[in-house]
């Protein structure tokens, strides 16, 4: 099991606190990824709502576990055991399940090295889920909810009122390529930390559970042009975090000029690194670059 990045959760209150995170809805489908022995699994099926529980488990051992524990619960056609790859289920999912509702969300405990790919799956998405609840490494988690930090041009302190974790830290170095890209299609939030002796095997890393709210958008062929700029333009400016967002654009091959007139008329700095930009400032600054 280790080979497929499996660290199970042990914690019983802290799946609760997923479970209630998930806020679950009569009629909805909760895809669950990697259910793993089960234990959110029946903790969700357990609140006894009209919803259905679709869990998605790549080890066919575990499979073969599951459908034995969930035996009466899959007569009952409360839960549905799919053995597959998430990353390749997802992305066809209104074909792959016949039984998905119009509306559901995803849940679940994710292997730390699948957390890029299945996040860029999920925003491709065009039907996607009203909610998203996540366990992932800690660190990755405070990258997807990076801000701008609000520096004081003057002593290089975070500004007032810039988000901070519950241990008073600053929340995140900035903007970067992984929180725009999350970002430019849902708002991400850390619900909780969970040390790593919470897991068995235990990992080397902390982890965290993030709760993605996917914004309200007709994504149709206006929107789809938005996100090519979107991310062709990020692409350029976090290629080097550490250099200026003139720089960086200047090498993406714009005109440093125009670079400046843009950035003049949007009041943004292009001296300024892009970890300083906001998610509203990509946007329009992807805009007016076209």
């Amino acid at each position: 099991m280790q080979k497929l990045g499996q660290h199970f959760l042990t914690n019983h209150r802290i799946l609760e606190k997923i479970a209630a995170a998930i806020c679950i809805k009569p009629e909805e489908t909760i895809i669950e990824i990697g259910p793993g022995h089960g234990e959110l699994t029946k903790l969700l099926a357990s609140k006894l709502l009209a919803f259905r529980i679709i869990a998605v488990e790549k080890d066919k051992n575990l499979v073969k576990f599951l459908n034995n524990k969930f035996k009466k619960n899959i007569s009952d056609e409360q839960i549905k055991i799919v053995e597959g790859d998430a990353l390749k289920l997802l992305s066809n999912l209104t074909t792959h399940y016949s039984l998905l509702t119009t509306h559901y969300k995803i849940v679940g405990n994710i292997p730390y090295y699948i957390t890029g790919h299945l996040l860029r799956i999920i925003g491709e998405l065009e039907n996607k889920p009203e909610l998203i609840v996540l366990t992932i490494q800690k660190e990755v988690a405070e990258r997807i909810i990076g801000q701008s930090p609000k520096m004081n041009p003057v002593r290089g302190r975070p500004a007032e009122g810039a988000t901070m974790t519950a241990l008073g830290r600053s929340a995140s170095n900035g903007m970067n390529l992984l929180a725009a890209s999350v970002q430019f299609w849902a708002e991400p939030e850390i619900i909780g930390f969970i040390p790593r002796k919470d897991f068995q095997p235990m990992p080397k890393v902390d982890s965290a559970i993030i709760k993605l709210t996917p914004k309200k958008r007709i994504e149709n062929e206006k929107w789809r042009m938005e996100k090519n700029r979107f991310y062709k333009l990020i692409k350029a400016l976090f290629k080097q975090p550490r250099k200026t967002i003139l720089n960086n654009l200047r090498e993406g091959g714009l005109n440093q000029e125009k670079i400046k007139e843009i950035c003049e008329k949007l009041e943004i700095n292009p001296s300024l690194r892009p970890q300083n930009l906001t998610i509203k400032q990509l946007l329009t600054l992807s805009t007016a670059l076209n």
